[in-house]
């Protein structure tokens, strides 16, 4: 009976044993399944990323029907072409200076209505600040499609910037040779400009609508003059810059009164015959009397930013100041 009841434990230890053994094996293969599964997913060439929100973005593996709106200069100096570019006025005003790239593609209105975003079918959405996404709008963008918020401020860092856009398109090394060139560029520039007018002082000046704006000196056509090529800046730039967020501000004739620039790039939107040029304070401003005055209209990328923009404007104050 010993015999018989030490032989039923046996076989059932052993049984016992193969069960076990089986279910291992199971459990081996199921996870080797579901690791062949996860490296298949990562083999489809779809990258998650973390936007500037905190969002998980899954960015699809060659992304062809693009909406990034007021950012198209980035995809520009990338050869990527949007299926849909910014624009104002019911399409009327674009970013002109883009248009040898951009000019068979429909426009959209800037302030992106779902529907209209929606009926360009895109496959990824990228948005410039986070205030364009504010309350429930990125789940309604995201639900259209994956959507990707570039920066968290109005106006943000344009190195920076175009080094996300790299990434989301998996073209950071492209985006570092053009950052290289655009800076050697820049250096060039520099130092051709000082030897022609020294440390003379510059400032650029917006007009539209009767009204005079005066750039930043550290956003737009601000950063490019005073930043990059080093260029001298007026007092009244400085003191408006000091309390100023945006790019361009207004500044009264009072103020306008004080612009001791030795040159002055003019952004006319205003065209010819404005009486605000007529004015006795606009003809008093140093460098309207000295006639080192420079006019550009407003399809030039004197408004703009970003490496096709900065890169132009490079091009003209070179132009410009060593005649």
């Amino acid at each position: 009976m010993k015999k018989k009841s030490y032989l039923y434990i046996f076989t059932s230890l052993l049984v016992c044993f193969f069960v076990l053994s089986a279910c291992g094996n199971d459990q081996d293969n199921a996870s080797e399944n579901e690791n062949e599964q996860t490296e298949t997913d990562n083999d489809s060439g779809e990258r998650t990323l973390t936007d500037a929100m905190g969002n998980e973005v899954t960015i699809p593996e060659n992304p062809e029907r693009v909406i990034a709106s007021y950012l198209e200069d980035y995809l520009v100096a990338l050869d990527i072409t949007p299926v849909a570019q910014w624009s104002v006025q019911d399409g009327a005003d674009v970013q002109d200076y883009l248009q040898d790239s951009l000019g068979d593609v429909p426009t959209i209105p800037h302030d992106l209505p779902y529907e209209t975003v929606a009926s360009h079918d895109p496959d990824l959405i990228i948005m410039d600040s986070a205030d364009m996404v504010e309350g429930n709008k990125y789940e309604q963008y995201s639900s259209i499609a994956p959507t990707y918020v570039v920066g968290t401020e109005q106006n943000n860092d344009w190195r920076e910037e175009f080094k996300q856009i790299g990434e989301i398109f998996g073209r950071e090394d492209d985006v570092q040779q053009i950052l290289d060139q655009y800076e050697q560029k820049a250096e060039n520039a520099k130092e051709e400009i000082q030897n022609s007018i020294g440390d003379e002082s510059v400032a650029a000046i917006w007009l539209v609508g009767s009204t005079f704006y005066i750039v930043s000196d550290d956003l737009s056509s601000g950063d490019v003059l005073y930043n990059d090529l080093g260029l001298g800046v007026p007092n009244v730039v400085e003191e408006i810059s000091e309390s100023s967020e945006t790019n361009w501000s207004e500044i009264s004739l009072e103020k306008l009164a004080e612009l001791d620039a030795d040159h002055l790039f003019l952004i006319n939107s205003d065209g010819e015959g404005s009486e605000m040029l007529e004015d006795d304070i606009w003809q008093n401003i140093p460098a309207v009397k000295n006639g080192n005055i420079y006019e550009y209209g407003p399809e030039s990328s004197w408004l703009y930013t970003g490496p096709v923009a900065n890169e132009q404007m490079i091009e003209d104050a070179l132009e410009s100041l060593t005649e």
